[in-house]
């Protein structure tokens, strides 16, 4: 049985030849239930200002909509 590449601590070992032979560049497609859809709106100017001071407006904006829509 091959050596595991992290210890129960979670630490990565040295990556061997073996490792890198199957290794895919790149993360995992995500399932299509769960992928963000992408949404072009238009905004007012200053509703726009607002959101760009917002860290993560996308986020946000679904935090919105969730407890407006009762999601």
């Amino acid at each position: 049985m091959p050596k595991p590449y992290t210890n129960p601590d979670g630490e990565v070992r040295e990556l061997d030849q073996d490792f890198f032979a199957s290794a895919k560049r790149g993360r995992p497609a995500m399932p299509e239930a769960i992928k963000k859809r992408r949404v072009n709106l238009m905004l007012d100017p200053d509703i726009a200002a607002h959101l760009h001071e917002v860290g993560n407006s996308s986020a946000f904006v679904n935090g919105l909509l969730r407890e407006k829509f009762g999601l």
